[in-house]
């Protein structure tokens, strides 16, 4: 078997790739370890908590005992499936920052500034705002990605945004748009009522043409010969095969699962390969390196008045809710329930967002376990650009091994800091007048919980990953040895090969990483291609007051 293209990874990436390498006249072959996405558990957007903890659909990786968490090991689901953590993650759709992909150009990363990014975001997505206001010249309006907005009919939405404006933050229409900071509506990756996918938005398009395919196979490593990579080995039915690549081979495998294979093929750190008996192509220190993630905690309160998400939380409201979304792909089960957001700054002298807000009409965890006080609400927060570092690195030799990965989470005095400041700022916007009729008292994490010491020891226990990892095969200047693809995603040292997903960020981007990650895809089929869409002259708002004021 071969092809022009062989993308490892129907994740939002590859999908996004398959799409316009096949859209182009390219013969394009994935290649996806994971099954179907078919079934309610992946396509109701209110089922969410069910197929990030399913084995089926789940890599089922874990971190190392983190040690700054006191020996820890947090669950990093990854989607084996049809379209990859798109097809489990919560929805949440967010670009990130001018900021972020400015800071990405400075580092190294040439061509992808904002201006060079927002191009691609725009081609990607159809937005539908549905009458809540926004900012419709900064949006797409003909892309795959249908991007929409929750009905924010309970009252615990508008009290929200009323609490930050009270609080003294801005309102803003549109996150996503000319204004990231403020409070206002929260955005997610829905269409018609079902989840939407890179999956469905992409790659079943693509796979409709001729010269698009994809096979079910366990890709364990990429076939280099004289230099330059010519296919990709995989395991399928109990053998063992080669694709041949007229081309390219792609890497869109995750920030774990990316590494790890060019690691398996002999590109990465000499010395770590050396202790794995695996023979280097190309030392790449960087490779599996600069690991990042957002770490968040919910803060959850007890509702006074009875009219939270809680009332359908029992079989008979569970049955209700799928079965109106079954027939008729409408009601709480065609919404992710995050409908409203803050992206806010934590101090003054920070020039854009630092800190996330996802806020949920019921007191829940991911693993679907509900408050024991019934009605309630939760606020997940947590700072955006943690300086610390972890990595992955390869268990052995053998492809079926897991990675092990370590995040390093909490390792700088500086992430204490940012989350104390979380806690303080969060309780003092719930604070407000806007709050008062339905905030009854804190659940979590208490109000007795109030020195530094106390607040590091609930947080050592109860943080949690945003299920953002990413940064493993940096993206920079060919000249940098930390970098392991440069600006155009092709891997440094190898020819024929490029790595396109989330591992390539430079830095961690404000927000949820489905965007960032199809648009990654989007803008390095262009490169492959040997296109670009022309910058964007669009000016981006920046707090005028952000060097002397923290809001």
């Amino acid at each position: 078997m071969n092809a022009d293209y062989v993308i490892v990874g129907a994740g939002s990436a590859g999908c996004a790739m398959a799409y316009r390498l096949s859209e182009a006249g390219k013969k394009v072959l994935v290649i996806e370890h994971g099954g179907t996405d078919a079934g309610p558990f992946i396509q109701m957007p209110g089922a969410l908590s069910y197929p990030m903890n399913m084995p089926f659909y789940d890599w089922g990786y874990k971190s190392q005992p983190e040690p700054h968490l006191g020996g820890r090991e947090l669950v990093c689901p990854r989607g084996k499936v049809i379209g990859g953590s798109s097809s489990i993650n919560g929805m949440v759709y967010v670009r990130g920052h001018a900021g972020d992909y400015n800071h990405w150009a400075e580092s190294g990363a040439a061509g992808w500034s904002y201006a060079d990014v927002l191009p691609y975001f725009k081609r990607m997505e159809t937005w539908n705002d549905r009458g809540h206001g926004g900012d419709a010249d900064w949006r797409g309006k003909d892309g795959p990605l249908h991007v929409t907005r929750g009905p924010r009919d309970n009252p615990l939405h508008d009290a929200f945004v009323k609490a930050g404006e009270q609080a003294g933050y801005p309102v803003t229409s549109d996150y996503n748009g000319e204004q990231q900071e403020g409070f206002g509506p929260m955005e997610m990756t829905v269409y018609k009522g079902r989840r939407w996918s890179a999956a469905n938005a992409y790659l079943k398009p693509a796979l409709k043409r001729e010269n698009c395919d994809l096979i079910r196979a366990f890709a364990r490593k990429v076939v280099i010969e004289d230099g330059r990579a010519v296919g990709v080995e995989i395991e399928r039915g109990g053998k063992v095969e080669v694709i041949r690549a007229n081309a390219e081979v792609i890497l869109a495998a995750s920030s774990l699962n990316s590494p790890k294979m060019l690691m398996l093929s002999g590109i990465g750190p000499a010395k770590h390969l050396a202790e794995h008996g695996i023979d280097v192509v190309a030392d790449r220190p960087g490779v599996g390196q600069n690991l990042q993630d957002h770490l968040e905690f919910y803060f959850q309160f007890a509702c006074k008045q009875p009219i939270t998400l809680f009332k359908y939380w029992n079989l008979l409201g569970k049955g209700l809710v799928g079965a109106q979304w079954m027939f008729t792909k409408t009601g709480l089960g065609a919404s992710n329930q995050f409908e409203s957001a803050a992206f806010i700054r934590s101090d003054k002298g920070v020039d854009y967002p630092d800190i996330q807000y996802h806020f949920l009409p019921i007191a829940v965890r991911y693993d679907g376990q509900a408050a024991a006080e019934g009605h309630g609400f939760q606020a997940h927060v947590g700072p955006m650009r943690s300086p610390s570092r972890g990595e992955v690195t390869l268990a052995s030799k053998d492809p079926k091994d897991a990675p092990n990965i370590l995040f390093n989470y909490m390792s700088t005095e500086q992430d204490w800091i940012d989350f104390r400041k979380c806690v303080r700022l969060t309780r003092e916007i719930f604070a407000q007048d806007a709050m008062k009729p339905f905030l009854k008292h804190e659940i979590q994490p208490g109000t007795d919980l109030q020195t530094d010491d106390e607040i590091d020891g609930f947080l050592r226990e109860h943080v949690e990953s945003a299920y953002h990892p990413c940064g493993t095969c940096k993206m920079g200047a060919a000249d940098d040895p930390m970098s392991v693809v440069d600006p155009e995603c092709r891997v440094i040292g190898v020819d024929g090969l490029r790595v396109a997903d989330s591992s390539i960020f430079p830095r961690i981007t404000n927000g949820n990483l489905n965007g960032p990650s199809i648009m990654t895809g989007e803008k390095a089929s262009d490169h492959i291609l040997g296109r670009r869409l022309p910058s964007s002259n669009a000016e981006p708002w920046f707090n005028p007051n952000w060097r002397e004021a923290q809001r």
